[in-house]
């Protein structure tokens, strides 16, 4: 196999990300619950987005872009976080957004606009306008230009998180199961690849945010990494399983998710997100306390960042 240490990647977070135990929220689940600290990752407000930037940016780099497309929600955490790091690397980030969810300036584009960043929205649910309006954009630049898909969710944006697997095994902390939010894909992808690659005996789960068909796309991106790592591994059913934690709608808040958020506050002084985290850690919360977990089980959640959404969304 490939090593990981062969792929070239810039610097842009801070790792490794801490776990932690939660010791409340274990007494009250009735398991022993960690948490994985990507939120602390160290560019803008931190997040999951860095471990793939680092992969994707290097990428760019060695193309020789001067400009870097990204899309996503309005409130989009990748999207601001690719701003940050595009701007500190001397790229001119241009974000082209979905007209859904809170436009105004609060959240992650207050955060876009203290960067002066260019945001462009189309009013489509349909990404193949969007790329296409970047290749029209981009070709009127003069200048090279990259793309990075929704989430930075593409084979080599994943290997952020099949890294971040290798990571959490030098740490020293088996687990039993390892819970995320599942959004775009990458990052599910990549934890899934990860264990089957570093953290044997660990069961991935993957909570849905959005209504996409990742039952289909999540193998996909496991499989094209797997081939960019060279690795002999077989995707298997078996390698994750996924829950719908989808509620009203993407980016629309649940009931659910705004007890999750208020339960880890109150117990834990740590805050989620109502569009992904939130909702993700109500799914743990949900698979606890219909005893899907055992009182002896080590399960960590990858707190995955968007601290930003807390200040756009009700």
């Amino acid at each position: 196999m490939r090593s990981l240490d062969s792929f070239s990647k810039v610097s842009l977070g801070i790792f490794p990300t801490p776990i932690q135990r939660l010791d409340n929220m274990s007494r009250t689940l009735g398991t022993n619950v960690y948490i994985k600290r990507d939120d602390l990752t160290g560019l803008g407000l931190g997040g999951n987005k860095v471990r793939k930037l680092e992969y994707l940016l290097a990428d760019a780099r060695q193309t020789g872009a001067r400009a870097v497309f990204t899309t996503g929600g309005a409130q989009s955490n990748h999207a601001m976080l690719t701003a940050a790091a595009a701007g500190k690397m001397g790229m001119r980030p241009i974000l082209i957004l979905k007209k859904r969810g809170v436009t105004e300036l609060l959240g992650n584009r207050l955060l876009e606009s203290l960067m002066d960043t260019e945001v462009i929205f189309m009013d489509t649910d349909d990404y193949t306008d969007i790329y296409a309006e970047m290749d029209r954009i981009g070709r009127g630049l003069g200048v090279p230009y990259y793309k990075i898909p929704c989430g930075g969710s593409n084979a080599l944006g994943s290997l952020g998180y099949v890294s971040c697997a290798a990571e959490i095994r030098e740490q020293g902390i088996h687990f039993d199961h390892l819970v995320c939010a599942e959004g775009s894909g990458g990052t599910m992808a990549g934890l899934a690849l990860g264990a089957k690659l570093f953290l044997p005996g660990t069961q991935v789960h993957g909570m849905m945010v959005d209504t996409e068909p990742f039952d289909k796309i999540t193998p996909a991106l496991m499989r094209e990494a797997a081939a960019l790592l060279e690795a002999e591994v077989s995707v298997d059913p078996g390698d994750f399983i996924l829950h719908d934690m989808c509620g009203p709608g993407y980016a629309r808040p649940s009931e659910e998710g705004g007890e999750a958020i208020s339960l880890m506050a109150s117990l834990e002084g740590l805050f989620l997100d109502p569009v992904y985290t939130g909702k993700a850690f109500a799914g743990l919360i949900k698979l606890a306390r219909e005893g899907q977990f055992r009182k002896t089980d080590n399960v960590l959640f990858l707190h995955s960042g968007g601290a930003g959404g807390l200040f756009a969304v009700r």
